[in-house]
């Protein structure tokens, strides 16, 4: 097969020496070893040694002093937040926000969706587990593991275990549970209790269990079953107002709305995400932005995502920008 003839070296399939940051992949059909650029600061996971690298250390938080006040409310009354706004607003965010500034430790995460159970929010029994391990054990020497060993709290259980100090509860999109969920939810939290049968049933000398939680290799002792919490968890739960709460679930949770971001607020974000170098070079990125947010539904992520990339070396203009990043979310297709 005849060889393709070499290109220019300084224009390879349409990239310029200039771009060679940028068109990492040039879809020339040639192996080459290239360093991966850096990831957005939002999409970083862990760090070499595996620690968490993103939600724990969160950018500069943008809110207002009308909604901070709403969240210290919550605070002092120990009530639920309950958080809406367009998607990209921050809702999910500022549980990670809350817990940075006030040192409360990682957020525990419970991602709602049609399946989702009170149950399994608060603890799972592998009862399977149980039994094999049992069988297992059976003809062989040594202690068999506990029950603890196959009891786990969820994140709403681990967040009522009693502590000196409240952890942050973030209940993702509650909306989109099954529709008697939110007062399955309010009756667990205005008791600040909940009980586990498995250990409640277990016999007198056995009433101080521990069991494994949400956090990880970390355990909880549980006393006849029954976990109760000394401080109230900072809830904050999220919704994308696809559907009603029950009355007497708002009644108990304050309202925080997070309205779409206008311009002074979404160059601090830039800037607190990005940096100012950064922001100098957005100004085009965030009218153009706000120009089609104001045609329909747009995320505050998007236009991050179209500064980080021009950020990053990408040749293109402010159009061409957000052609690639921006797309219509309440649009069909």
């Amino acid at each position: 097969m005849t060889q393709p003839p070499e290109a220019d070296a300084s224009t390879v399939n349409g990239a310029t020496a200039e771009d060679a940051d940028w068109q990492i992949f040039r879809g020339d059909g040639r192996k080459r070893s290239v360093t991966i650029p850096e990831a957005p600061p939002w999409r970083r996971f862990a760090d070499a040694d595996g620690t968490a690298a993103r939600r724990d250390t969160p950018p500069h938080y943008v809110i207002g002093r009308a909604e901070t006040d709403v969240i210290n409310a919550a605070i002092h009354l120990r009530r639920p937040l309950l958080v809406t706004g367009h998607p990209g607003t921050g809702k999910s965010s500022l549980a990670a926000a809350i817990a940075h500034e006030l040192d409360l430790g990682p957020v525990l995460h419970w991602p709602v969706n049609s399946r989702s159970t009170l149950q399994e929010a608060l603890y799972r029994y592998d009862a399977v587990g149980r039994l094999q391990e049992s069988n297992i054990h059976r003809s062989a020497d040594g202690p068999r593991p506990g029950i603890g060993s196959f009891l786990r709290l969820g994140p709403v259980g681990t967040a009522l275990v009693p502590s000196a100090r409240p952890r942050v509860l973030l209940v993702d999109e509650l909306d989109k549970g099954d529709v008697d969920l939110p007062n399955d939810l309010l009756t667990v939290f205005e008791e600040g209790a909940f009980e586990i049968p498995e250990l409640s049933r277990l016999p007198e000398e056995q009433a101080d269990i521990e069991v494994l939680t949400a956090d990880p290799h970390q355990r909880a002792r549980v006393t006849r079953g029954l976990v109760r919490c000394t401080q109230f968890p900072l809830v904050v739960i999220t919704s994308n107002g696809e559907r009603d709460f029950p009355p007497a679930f708002r009644r108990r949770c304050l309202p925080l709305h997070l309205a779409d971001p206008d311009e002074t607020r979404l160059r601090q974000i830039v800037e607190g995400h990005l940096g100012a170098e950064a922001l100098a070079e957005a100004g085009d990125l965030v009218q153009a932005f706000l120009a089609q947010r104001a045609l329909g539904e747009l995320a505050t992520d998007q236009l991050l995502n179209a500064v980080f990339l021009r950020h990053g070396g990408a040749r293109l203009d402010a159009d061409g920008l957000l052609k690639t990043v921006l797309h219509r979310l309440n649009a069909d297709g």
